[in-house]
């Protein structure tokens, strides 16, 4: 090898290697950033967030004035101080409520905490694991607000509804009513469902099964 490329490839080699480690790095930083974000905002504007720092980091103009930016900061930290607190509390008051509907005459207690009441018995036969359920619902929360209702007939599968459905509906023949009351471990559990449902939030429905099929 002549000696001029013998002295570009060993000039070249640490310039490569040091690139490599710098990407690496860079990468090995959005990783972490990524994780302690996911668990403090789980529904955050992936999109802003890189603006925001491509701004700072470029020293360029940024969309926010400042004392927006300490507002909001500060308003999120709050936020996060009295997030345990707060938890706390919210499976306290499902504790509280479970105990009290399963109290209650004529409730039993099916898989992993469902709590069944039938409204009217059914004669038909129940769905498979991996069938399909033809049903009409009416969803409330612990506090009797409704969240959901399907204003017809509704076909899922199995496979795609929370885990108390499925927990209830194998048990459940066609044409049954049946009113639930499911534990948020199964439903939307410590993450809830947006603005809708709350973090551990037990659920009730009135829920009639009027058809199955594999």
């Amino acid at each position: 090898m002549p000696r001029l490329s013998l002295l570009l490839v060993c000039l070249l080699a640490p310039l490569a290697h040091a690139q490599e480690h710098a990407t690496e790095l860079a990468y090995s930083l959005g990783v972490r950033l990524g994780e302690r974000l996911r668990e403090e905002v789980p529904d955050l504007e992936l999109q802003a967030l890189l603006d925001g720092l491509r701004q700072a980091y470029r020293n360029q103009p940024l969309q926010l004035d400042a004392a927006r930016i300490d507002t909001l900061l500060a308003e999120h930290e709050a936020q996060l101080a009295v997030a345990p607190e707060k938890a706390e509390r919210a499976i306290a008051a499902e504790a509280r409520f479970l105990a009290n509907e399963q109290a209650k005459p004529g409730v039993r207690e099916l898989q992993h905490g469902v709590l069944l009441q039938e409204l009217r018995p059914g004669q038909g036969r129940k769905p498979s694991a991996n069938g399909r359920v033809q049903v009409r619902y009416i969803g409330q929360l612990a506090d009797g607000s409704q969240f959901d209702e399907s204003q017809t007939a509704q076909w899922f599968r199995l496979d795609s509804v929370i885990a108390g459905w499925r927990s209830a509906l194998l048990e459940m023949p066609v044409g049954a009513q049946w009113r639930l009351v499911i534990p948020s471990a199964q439903a939307y559990g410590a993450e809830g469902a947006g603005d809708l449902i709350a973090p551990y939030s037990p659920l009730v429905f009135e829920l009639e099964l009027l058809d199955t099929s594999d």
